[in-house]
Parts: C-alpha cells; structure tokens; sequence
C-alpha cells in the first residue's frame, strides 16, 4: 500500500487512460503527475510548501478534485463549502490559520473578501481554453521562501472541521497515510478496477466525495466523472452521458433519484450499475429495497466519519448479502463495541469504536475533546464514534443512532432510526426524521417530521405508528413539510431539528 498522496497517484499511472477531453468531466490518471508537478513549482514560487495549509474554495467539479489531489501533495489542503458568508469564511480562515486561499479566476466573493481581511495570500485558478478536464493553472502575486520537501506519510494532507452542530467546530487534521489508508480501504471493499468509472455528485469539501469517490478511483487508477453538484433533474442525463459503473450518495440524495427513476427506465437499462454506494448517514431498508430493484444492481452501505478520513464499514459486494439496516462488516480500521461511559471494550450494544491506519491522530488545538474522543484498550488505541450499535452473528454492524441522538424520554431510551423505519412503511410517506423535542416534565419527547408522496393526516400517521410500537415511542408530534431541513452535504440534521422548525417555545 502507498503511504502519501503522490503514491496512490502514481501507482498505475503509466497504464492509466487518459485525463479526459476537452469537452468532458472526467478525472482519471493520465497527465495528473504532470499536473502535480507544474502546481508544486507553482506553490512553491509563491512561497507556500510542506506544513502550510491552503484553503479552496471551488465550485465541485474536476479542478475542484483535480486541486485537492495535487495541492496535498505540496502542502495542507483545506476544502471550504463555497456557500459560507464573509464572516464564516473568517472564522474558518483564521481556525485553520490558512497561508493561501484557492479560488476561480474572477472570483470576488465572500471568500476573498475574508482572504483580504486577513491578508492571506489569494492564489487564482484558471482554466485555458480547450484544456482537459481538471487541468488549470495557478497565478498569485504571493512570494517568499517555502519548505521544498515532499510530504511524507506522518504529515497532514487534509484539514475539515466537524458539523459544530452542539458546539464549536473542531478542527480534524488527517495525514498522508489516514487518506492514502481510507482511498485503499474503499477501494479494496468496492474492488475497484482500472475499468470502473465513478460519477461523483457529493459536494468536494466533504470527506465523503473526497475520499470514496476522488480518492479511491485513483487509488484503482480508475475514472471519475466530476458533477457541479448533485441535481436531481440532471441525473439521469450525467448518467447518460457519464456511463459510469457506480456513483455513491447520502440516503437524501438517493430518494430524490428514485422519483425520477421510472421516467428514465431506458437510461437505467442501457447503462447497467456494478452497483450503487450510499453513506454518511443510515439508510432507510426500503430505500434500499426499492434502489435494488430500480437499477437491478446491489446496493453497498458504508460508515463513514472525518474522524476516520471516511469508511469505517461496509456492506460487502456479492456473493455476501447486503443488509438492509445495517452499516456492513468492519472495512479498514478494527471496528469494536466500547462501553459509553468506562475505557473498556464490551459486548452486546454500546459504542462504536475504531482503531486502524485512517484514523486522525486527534483533534487540533483541544485536548478536551482528545481525552474524551481516545482512549487505550487491548493494545489499541480507540477512537470513540458517539455512535451507539451492536454487532449480529454474522458480523454486520448495525446502528442503533448517535449516542447525542437518542432521545430520553422520561428514562425510555428511544432510537430514533427505529421509528423513522417503522413511519417509512406507511404508503404516505416519502422521507421522515425523528428527533427530540424538548418536554417540561419527561425532558424529552417524540417528534417526527415528514414529506408526504401522497395525503395523509398527522392522525393517521400516528394510528400507524401506535399500531406498530410501544406507546412511548409513538411521535408526540409530526410535522408535514414540504421538505425536510438538510445541512451542506444533503443530510437531515437531528439535533437542532426542533429549533429549526420552530417547535422549542411551544413544547
């Protein structure tokens, strides 16, 4: 296995189709080494090398991977969500005490702005006429001295902060050998080939898109089709025109295909899957029911955190079951039950805990949240996800939510992913999210919010559940929304929910 970045890069880049044409989203290996080195003379002209970190903010797309690749093979990429404000991008500019700043050519937004706020070198990316896709050039009227060496294995290649949803973001670096170890991971689990060709529409500042469709399709020396986004009007036709052999999405994102899916039979039938991924959040079995039967292709769940550079499980490929509800077989790092409150490792249900090569050394800067996140057992040291689960006899690992998830209801412990299951069989009923609603006497209480695909009333979705669970925990409450509010990479954020939907003061 290679231990940096430039390694997986490099590792079949002889016999590796080439970069792309003009006219496509490709991202493959042929011309990436010389790519890399004319953005390593580049950087290194600016006065930007080994230890100093860049942000980019660029819309997805192939430079979009194309820079996150060649950059940390240089210094410490920082991938920032292009729709902060001015003054996220300060706070996230000066957490991450970023040198540079990474932008499109003619970009004058609120990231630049920041970047002159903070007077932080602004490096621009261009684009030449007819160019491959993902070749771009550099230009920045930056100067001064930079550590010329390469990178090695225990030198950081990636920054991303955590979701802040409870507190303030913490800041996760992942070495060269955590991504170089994740890309192999996936890679290995997914048995990826030079003939694979991936169609990437995850956002390209999250580790999912970063590591599970960039990441391991270099790893393989195989393609990957680089969206500006995920959209779910423009799928099929990317689809069409990509014909790729997977793509990979989070539950949200794989309902919204499955609407449109029975008005594009042919497209699924003329461009047959290898298989489809989801992760980053749990996925509804009848979601991966119906995804299984549309494209007639296995559907491969994985378990991914930062913390973890991305995969920490996954459901095998055939001829080993898929199982619906659950997250799969360890995949990479070990993966353990640990107990929620003591040091110790346990059976039965408990925390999720991992120790392996992809996982982050620790928090930056917050000895705090180290001491409470890592702990030493049987000769490993383990990293706690806040995930609470439970192995079954075949060795599936199956989540039963996040430990800050679990609702208490009067002393009833409440998984929410239990009742979201049992509200996704109602026939009404399109996308749901169970989350805790504040209670003046029990603390907590059941609250369901849900997008409807046919009519139904808050009452009947109720009796419905009542029907098929213990009283307490049957929704208190349920909302009907047009949609259901999602953070930046397409998932369905429970803590907050409440807060979000204005339901805190009327509780």
């Amino acid at each position: 296995m290679h231990t940096t970045v430039s390694g997986f890069i490099a590792a079949h880049a002889d016999d590796a189709p080439a970069l792309g044409s003009p006219t496509a989203a490709w991202l493959s290996y042929g011309g990436l080494r010389e790519l890399s080195t004319n953005v390593r003379d580049a950087l290194h002209g600016f006065g930007i090398g080994r230890g100093d970190r860049v942000a980019i903010v660029l819309p997805n797309g192939p430079e979009m991977a194309a820079s996150f690749i060649t950059v940390a093979q240089v210094a410490v990429t920082a991938p920032l969500n292009p729709a902060y404000r001015e003054d996220e991008y300060v706070f996230y500019l000066e957490d991450l005490q970023a040198k540079a700043l990474m932008v499109m050519a003619g970009d004058e937004g609120p990231a630049v702005a920041a970047a002159r706020r903070l007077n932080i070198a602004i490096l621009r990316v261009s684009v030449p006429d007819g160019a491959d896709a993902g070749r771009f050039e550099l230009s920045s009227d930056a100067t001064g001295q930079a550590d010329t060496a390469a990178p090695g294995p225990d030198d950081v290649a990636l920054i991303l902060h955590t979701s802040g949803t409870t507190s303030r973001p913490k800041i996760v670096p992942l070495l060269q050998s955590n991504v170089a170890a994740s890309a192999e991971h996936i890679r290995a689990s997914l048995d990826l080939t030079p003939k694979d060709r991936c169609m990437n529409v995850m956002p390209l500042f999250h580790i999912h898109g970063l590591l599970a469709a960039v990441s391991a399709t270099l790893a393989a020396g195989a393609s990957v089709w680089c969206t500006p986004g995920f959209d779910a009007l423009k799928f099929f036709g990317w689809m069409r025109d990509a014909k790729p052999t997977w793509y990979t999405a989070v539950p949200t994102m794989h309902q919204a295909i499955l609407t449109r899916a029975g008005r594009n039979a042919e497209i699924i039938e003329n461009v047959p899957l290898r298989f489809l991924r989801s992760s980053s959040a749990s996925l509804p079995a009848q979601v991966m029911h119906a995804l299984t039967e549309t494209f007639g292709a296995p559907v491969i769940e994985g378990y991914g955190m930062t913390e973890a550079a991305h995969q920490m499980a996954s459901n095998p490929l055939p001829p080993r079951a898929q199982k619906p509800g659950a997250v799969g077989i360890e995949a990479g790092p070990k993966v353990r039950i640990a107990h929620e409150i003591e040091d110790r490792l346990t059976e039965g249900t408990g925390e999720v805990v991992i120790s392996g090569p992809n996982v982050t050394p620790g928090y930056e800067g917050n000895p705090e949240a180290n001491a409470k996140s890592f702990f030493e057992a049987d000769g490993d040291r383990w990293f706690r996800t806040g995930d609470q689960g439970a192995f079954d006899e075949d060795g599936y690992l199956h989540l039963t939510g996040r430990l800050k998830e679990i609702i208490n209801r009067g002393g009833e412990k409440i998984s929410p992913l239990e009742v979201d299951g049992v509200l996704l069989d109602h026939p009404a009923i399109a996308q749901v999210v169970t989350f805790a609603l504040p209670h003046p006497k029990l603390g907590e209480e059941v609250a369901a919010a849900v997008v409807l695909k046919a009519e139904a009333t808050e009452r009947d979705i109720r009796n419905f559940a009542a029907e098929r669970m213990a009283d307490f925990k049957v929704p208190r409450k349920v909302i009907i929304l047009d949609e259901i509010p999602k953070g930046a990479t397409g998932k369905m954020q429970r803590i907050g929910m409440a807060e979000k939907l204005g339901l805190v003061e009327s509780a």
